[in-house]
């Protein structure tokens, strides 16, 4: 059954008793084989498969029968970039295991700030971030509850959730911890006294004061009255040996999401987060984000899970190559690197106090191998950073703009960032800052000690000042690997944040209306792709749109994977009835920033008229009209044109919050035909289910590149050119990325086989093969099959001969 070789075949009689529908659809049935067969050789299946296809229940499917009928997988990792997938991996789950004598054990994972007790509610401190408050938080609780030298831990509690890992050796004291949770109960003695309320979340009632307890003195053992902040979810976690109080059958149908976990755990008297951790380990089915695979940070929560024995589906995988990048890309602030240097300076200023502060200081730093002198050093190299970005920030400016000073006092600059490259984006030259430090004395084993040396303080001053938040070790590792990160894979630049704001007259002039940030760019992920596709036992990526296949192959580190693991690769049809749909690729001159001029200055040439005309009659066809344009200023323009000559209401989409953006979504949908004008690059454009009658026709205007002017983005072409070859680069780099973000909006048009409606693509450039700068061949086969091409003098006929058609259908 299978092409590909070394694969085993599989028993559709067994996959079929976890399908949680009655019948598969053709399509959905070809996935779970392919899948089943390349995984039991520890391989991928690579799949494209537009909306229909069924693909979220086809994984499930493949992944439950590995589970459950092989020897090879114990468990099913799911990651997705969207949360109504998430959802939608919920509710499939849930429907798979309906009925089943034996579910599948199910945790969808959320967010520390969103299970946090004290962070929904506001308790903790405004300038702390949920995860350093919470960890100083946690090492406070475990220094409480640790055993003394020679004592042995009490007996797990019956309450520990059947089949949790126990720690080779134990450390902490259950009894302890459990004194230590029942001292903040409100029916203490303690909280009865003060007549304190409760803290309440989620509809759900804490057995805990709404403000966070100190350490008693029975529980120190001394009669100080002034022991430390600590976490009572978190002793009782410890209380229960690391146990949990919610198990899979609080989920429906064995699926435990936050609606199920964090009240039973609030009223328990538990840590949500730890009782997710906790059921993690144990399940079979773990459903997450892209961070809980492809972050290091994220995945310190589920590295324990990532081995040679899981299967993981990667869904909406046309974002892994972007998700990724973004991910390893690292930047540090101004502000940032003020308070790395502000934790330093507070270290010197406790040593400066008395000779015995200045011995402490020292022998603290000493078990970490720095001194007082390696702080000093490092102040001082964090101010020349600032002044050199300073003097470099200024120049810039000075050459790039005429009278900078009153276009930020005036409230002129244009609103957009800009990017000042340390290098020449098309080399793999050494950076202008690690050049000028190296010339001024700091060299390579300063820059390497800087993130050493930064844990080293944040780790003393925990001790010297437990309730401030540092930064300095996070700000030390990024500049030690500021110098150590590879030249050609990180691009290195300054970036000016486009950010308004009010300060005072000792500010540098240009912090009016930038904030600077130093910024490593990844701009080639693939090899980060291959080494965790290889950490884990096999698996399915999947997404509508990821043509051409072989390149997206190439991209995530595929295409060179272990020979000894397959790498099987398909693209299905829209298994939709094809004469309820129209693909029309309009041939109009490419509509490039040559080619069309400003769109705001003030005359439109001819080929804005070309567009403009075309755009003007897809608007005026029956129903909701989508149209895509390549920026929000080109929507701007098409929405001003539009508002002319036609008679709908005309939206206009533009970079905005989610509030507002959902509610102009919301007007699109709500009654009467409409015209909504976004950019293809948008929010409006992926992910969106405009089902139903919500839309009719949708067109994209031009190919929706990113700036290839930017240095950031040729130094990801240059990137490519090297991994592989200069011939591909362009294609590779933006191209294919570009279309993709085409083919997603064409995919809001059809979504059900009762379903009717238009698809325009608005340029030459879809429709030729023979130009140099053609993209039809990023197009699916099915696309370009179906692909009509014509002229738009020809769009108003095609227009009603179409709608004619299938309304008589």
């Amino acid at each position: 059954m299978s092409d590909q070789p070394g694969v085993a075949e599989v028993d559709d009689a067994d996959w079929r008793d976890y399908f949680g529908f009655d019948t598969p659809y053709d399509q959905q049935a070809k996935v779970i084989e392919r899948t089943i067969r390349t995984a039991k050789g520890k391989g991928y299946f690579v799949f494209e498969g537009p909306c229909g296809t069924g693909k979220t229940m086809a994984a499930l499917t493949a992944a439950s029968y590995l589970i459950r009928e092989t020897d090879l997988y114990d468990r099913v990792v799911v990651v997705t970039p969207v949360k109504q997938q998430l959802a939608q991996f919920v509710a499939d789950m849930r429907a798979l295991n309906d009925g089943r004598d034996d579910p599948l054990s199910a945790v969808a994972l959320d967010s520390k700030g969103d299970l946090c007790p004290y962070e929904r509610e506001g308790i903790f401190p405004g300038d702390a971030s949920v995860h350093d408050r919470c960890e100083d938080l946690r090492d406070h609780t475990s220094s409480l509850v640790k055993l003394n030298d020679g004592e042995k831990g009490g007996l797990p509690k019956e309450s520990a959730i059947p089949g949790v890992r126990e720690d080779a050796e134990k450390w902490w004291d259950p009894a302890r911890a459990e004194k230590l949770a029942a001292a903040a109960r409100q029916d203490a003695e303690t909280w009865q006294s003060l007549n304190t309320a409760t803290l309440e979340t989620a509809g759900a009632k804490s057995p805990y004061p709404t403000h966070q307890p100190t350490a008693p003195d029975e529980v120190l053992d001394t009669d100080t009255g002034n022991g430390p902040l600590y976490c009572p979810f978190e002793a009782d976690w410890y209380a229960r040996d690391k146990g949990s109080p919610v198990g899979f059958e609080h989920g429906e149908n064995g699926v435990v999401t936050i609606s199920e976990l964090l009240p039973q755990s609030v009223e328990h008297g538990t840590c949500p987060h730890r009782v997710m951790q906790v059921l993690l380990g144990n399940a079979e089915v773990v459903i997450g984000n892209y961070m809980h695979l492809f972050d290091g940070q994220t995945r310190v929560l589920t590295d324990a899970i990532l081995d040679e024995n899981t299967f993981v589906i990667v869904d909406e995988a046309h974002r892994v190559e972007e998700r990724v990048r973004d991910i390893l890309s690292d930047r540090v602030g101004l502000h940032s690197l003020r308070r790395a240097r502000g934790d330093l300076q507070m270290l010197t200023k406790h040593a400066s106090k008395t000779r015995e502060h200045k011995m402490e200081v020292n022998e603290a730093l000493g078990t970490y191998e720095v001194s007082l002198d390696h702080v000093h050093r490092a102040i001082e190299f964090y101010n020349a950073v600032m002044d050199w970005m300073d003097e470099r920030i200024t120049a810039h400016l000075d050459q790039e703009f005429d009278d900078w000073h009153r276009l930020i006092q005036y409230d002129e600059f244009p609103e957009e960032d800009i990017e000042i490259p340390l290098r020449p984006p098309e080399s793999e030259e050494i950076d202008a800052l690690s050049t000028w430090a190296k010339a001024e004395g700091y060299g390579e084993r300063l820059w390497q000690a800087m993130g050493p040396l930064g844990v080293a303080v944040d780790a003393v001053l925990e001790e010297i000042e437990p309730n401030r938040s540092t930064v300095c070790g996070a700000v030390g590792t990024l500049m030690t690997n500021w110098w150590e990160n590879s030249r050609a894979t990180y691009f290195r630049e300054l970036v000016l944040e486009y950010s308004p704001k009010e300060l005072g007259e000792t500010a540098n002039v240009w912090e009016r209306a930038f904030t600077p940030a130093l910024t490593m760019y990844n701009c080639l992920p693939s090899a980060e792709c291959r080494e965790i596709f290889n950490t884990v036992g096999g698996g399915v990526l999947m997404s509508a749109t990821l043509e051409p296949l072989s390149v997206f192959t190439e991209v995530v580190g595929l295409a060179d994977f272990d020979p000894e693991r397959p790498v099987d690769a398909h693209t299905f049809d829209l298994r939709f009835p094809p004469e309820n749909r129209a693909t029309w690729g309009v041939d109009l001159t490419p509509f490039t920033a040559r080619n069309r001029g400003s769109p705001t200055a003030g005359e439109d040439n001819a080929v804005r008229e070309e567009y403009a005309y075309a755009l003007r009659e897809l608007a005026r066809s029956p129903g909701n009209v989508l149209i895509c344009m390549p920026n929000y200023r080109e929507a701007t323009w098409a929405a001003s044109r539009l508002r002319e000559e036609v008679s709908k209401p005309v939206l206009v989409d533009e970079s905005s919050s989610n509030e507002d953006t959902e509610a102009l979504k919301q007007t699109f949908f709500d009654g009467g035909e409409k015209v909504l004008v976004t950019s293809t690059r948008g929010t409006l454009t992926e992910g969106v289910d405009y089902d139903g009658d919500k839309l009719a026709t949708c067109a994209v205007v031009g190919v929706p590149l990113v700036n290839t002017r930017s240095p950031r983005v040729r130094a990801v072409r240059f990137a490519y050119a090297e991994a592989f070859g200069s011939e591909n680069a362009f294609t590779y780099a933006l191209t294919v990325p570009a279309v993709r973000r085409t083919r997603q909006a064409l995919g809001r048009v059809i979504r059900g086989p009762d379903e009717r409606g238009v698809r325009a693509l608005i340029d030459q450039r879809y429709c030729e093969t023979t130009r140099r700068d053609d993209v039809r061949a990023c197009l699916s086969a099915e696309e370009r099959t179906e692909q009509v091409r014509m002229t738009p003098m020809f769009l108003s006929a095609q227009i009603e001969q179409f709608w004619n058609n299938v309304g008589d259908s």
